[in-house]
């Protein structure tokens, strides 16, 4: 302040001719002793030049306090007299209200903008878990809640705030008993100096260590902190100071000084400077001046009270200063509104509305040195008058950690959700508490710390990993697979028995059981039966419209036509047996013409069926997504089930009708009744179809059309088998019975 004053006086642009006095009271931390200091320079109590006056007083501005609870005690006593108070160091944001501290002014930022940076430092490095700590003072207060608000906005959890007084001992032994309890490896700190030594004494003594401060200005380079126990427990520390002094002469006129008055050593030569020659060599020491942070605020405040009454006197370099001007408080007041000029450091002063100057600090690192001295090692600043995304700049690989580590400290009350998973908050507990639960079938969240999960879009599904969305498998019954390539080789198999079959049987076509056995029929039949073997292929593959269309039309057309053919055979059965009996003609209404009308009628009536389903609501390909949530099943949709199942009972109709007439003529004579053989196939075709119905109805995906098919090649192959294998049997292997006595039952023994 001296420093200032002197150089003002000195200055020849800077009030010129005109002398700036004061008056330095020292409070001893006491508000008590800052008020009767005030009252005193009000009520006129002040020396001047030497000699006790009264009357007017003086004092234009008084420059204090240091603590903010202080400032507001000292700005309300002189607020109704519009008497500025500019404090250095008072940040408290309460003191931003004009209307209640009109006449306030400071040269430091508010704990608005301190707080929002201290948000911006935990939020940068992932902190969302922490505890608070503050004085119960309205510096402490009011920046905590701010700090909260903040945090609360940036989502960072605080699982603890607790508060005490210098003079609360017993609160103090409680935050201590909370931090050492808690979970939250970082500790936010709003303390002033004196509170935050006698939380540093008590973490000391319980050896509570390991945990990452962040302070504030008020303590963050307080030396008198720096103990041989204290960086145990503050080592690592991460917090915003005000910035370096940088004011040139300082230097000197502090040594000078310290000199002139410790040892009373103006010249090296003398007496008192002889006896304290082991001193000598640090009288140019002057590297704990730049450590004087605050004094560049009371330079700056200095400066805005001598450049407000340079404005009011009317000041030119030429004519110098109007001393006839009367100077009052409130002049000062509304010219220190105004004030704005550059210090010679370089730093611009200037008030805003609130009184405060522009917010910079220096972000510090406790660390020490390699010959043990604990450093406030800058790492960064925060200066709220440049662009956002430029304010803040951290050097984040020159922090050293607790402990002197170079890993980054984890401080969270629940870890991250990787992708694929999704927080669930605990009960009870902040949003900071989660439980990271794994996303359901057929969603997704391909982002940490997801709040939900994102369900597929209808034709994709979840990976493994929940993380992403894949395509689903499309499933069919195909060709390349092995269910597909047994079923067409049984298929195909089918088909050339039933050819050989034909080829045997146009070979010995001319023989007695062929004629027999109504040879044209028994053609048709294998020709239908051909069919029925290969309509199945029209089942395998990838469903098409087509092939939806074909599959289902060409199964129940070609399984009537086989059934009307054996259902011709045992009528003509029957009908033969009444011919042999004496004065019967039935066989003229059943002749060859009548058999061929028969199996044709028998067959339109079921294309006529398949006319009107394909009409009016075909079989068309579906994607079935409802049987399975992670694959699509490819399949026929039937279009109109009616028309499906009128298909399919036409054709089970028809057997009935077969198997009755069948078993009716199973014990007429001959030695080669094929009625028998006619009952045992459709017992078989029956039987077969009965348990397709339970079967097809149940089976999932492809192997619904798997059983499809195995019903048709099980029938197919039944009627195969039990129609032609005997007689196959007869023609290859027992051509001796293959006459016209034997099958008319004349041999003899």
């Amino acid at each position: 302040m001296i420093f200032a004053i002197e150089e003002i006086n000195k200055s020849k642009f800077l009030l010129p001719n005109v002398s700036i006095g004061y008056r330095i009271y020292d409070n001893c931390a006491s508000t008590l002793s800052s008020m009767r200091a005030v009252m005193a320079l009000m009520n006129g109590d002040e020396w001047t030049l030497g000699k006790r006056c009264s009357g007017q007083s003086a004092v234009h501005a008084i420059i204090g306090e240091s603590e903010s609870s202080s400032t507001i005690v000292l700005s309300r006593t002189a607020g109704p007299f519009k008497i500025p108070v500019i404090s250095h160091s008072a940040t408290c944001e309460c003191l931003s209200n004009r209307k209640e501290y009109p006449s306030f002014f400071r040269t430091i930022a508010s704990d608005l903008y301190q707080s929002q940076a201290l948000t911006q430092l935990v939020k940068h490095f992932g902190w969302t878990w922490v505890g608070a700590v503050n004085s119960d003072s309205d510096y402490g207060n009011y920046g905590m809640a701010i700090f909260l608000d903040a945090a609360q906005k940036e989502g960072v959890c605080v699982e603890y705030t607790e508060k005490f007084h210098r003079a609360e001992p017993e609160k103090l032994m409680k935050v201590v008993d909370v931090i050492r309890k808690s979970s939250a490896r970082v500790i936010v700190g709003f303390l002033a100096h004196v509170e935050m030594n006698n939380l540093l004494e008590q973490l000391s003594l319980h050896n509570i260590t390991g945990r990452q401060f962040i302070g504030v200005e008020a303590w963050i380079t307080a030396d008198s902190l720096v103990t041989p126990t204290s960086f145990r427990v503050l080592g690592g520390s991460l917090g915003f100071a005000v910035q370096k002094a940088n004011i040139s002469g300082l230097e000197d006129f502090l040594i000078k000084d310290f000199w002139e008055t410790a040892f009373q050593c103006k010249d090296t030569n003398a007496a008192f400077c002889k006896e304290n020659q082991d001193l000598i060599q640090f009288r140019e020491y002057d590297e704990d001046v730049a450590e004087l942070r605050y004094s560049n605020n009371i330079y700056k405040a200095i400066y805005a009270v001598a450049y407000s009454l340079h404005s009011i006197l009317n000041c030119s370099e030429s004519q110098g200063c109007d001393k006839a001007v009367e100077i009052t408080p409130w002049q000062v007041v509304e010219s220190l509104k105004q004030v704005n000029f550059t210090i010679k450091n370089g730093d611009q002063v200037g008030f805003d509305s609130t009184g405060s100057d522009v917010a910079r600090y220096e972000l510090v690192n406790w660390q020490q040195g390699s010959d043990g001295r604990v450093q406030f090692e800058p790492v960064g600043y925060y200066d709220a008058s440049l662009p956002s995304g430029q304010d803040f700049v951290l050097k984040t690989e020159a922090i050293k950690w607790p402990g002197g580590s170079k890993e980054l400290p984890v401080s969270v009350c629940s870890e991250s959700c990787r992708p694929g998973t999704h927080k669930v908050l605990q009960k009870g507990k902040p949003v900071c508490c989660y439980d990271c639960i794994q996303c359901a079938d057929g969603e997704i969240s391909n982002t940490t710390d997801s709040n939900d999960c994102k369900k597929c879009p209808e034709e994709y599904w979840s990976n493994q990993n929940r993380d992403a969305c894949v395509l689903k498998n499309v499933e069919f019954l195909s060709f390349t697979e092995v269910m597909g390539k047994i079923l067409v080789f049984f298929t195909l198999f089918g088909a050339l028995l039933t050819l050989i079959v034909a080829i045997l049987f146009l070979i010995n076509k001319d023989t007695p059981l062929v004629k027999a056995n109504n040879s044209e029929l028994s053609f048709l039949l294998l020709f239908s039966l051909t069919l029925c073997f290969l309509c199945s292929l029209t089942f395998i593959g990838r469903p098409s419209e087509w092939s939806c269309m074909l599959r289902h039309t060409a199964f129940g057309i070609a399984f009537v036509l086989c059934i009307s053919c054996v259902l011709g055979k045992t009528i003509v059965v029957l009908v033969a047996f009444r011919a042999t009996l004496p004065g019967s003609n039935v066989m003229k209404w059943f002749g060859p013409m009548q058999q061929r009308l028969s199996v044709l009628s028998f067959t339109l009536i079921q294309v006529f069926i398949c006319v009107l389903w394909l009409t009016i609501n075909p079989p068309f390909p579906y994607k079935n997504m409802e049987h399975y949530k992670e694959r699509i099943i490819l399949e026929c949709a039937l279009g109109s089930p009616v028309g499906f199942w009128a298909v399919l009972g036409y054709i089970g109709l028809l057997a009935v009708l077969c198997f009755v007439l069948a078993f009716l003529a199973r014990k007429l004579p001959d030695n080669f009744n094929e009625a028998k053989f006619i009952t045992f196939s459709m017992l078989i075709f029956c039987a077969v179809w009965i348990a397709f119905i339970p079967a097809y109805v149940s089976s999932p995906g492809k192997f619904t059309v798997a059983v499809e098919i195995f019903a048709i090649l099980a029938s197919s192959y039944g009627l195969l088998f039990c129609i032609f294998a005997p007689k196959c049997y007869i023609i290859v292997l027992k051509p001796e019975m293959n006459t016209r006595k034997h099958l008319m039952g004349k041999n003899t023994t």
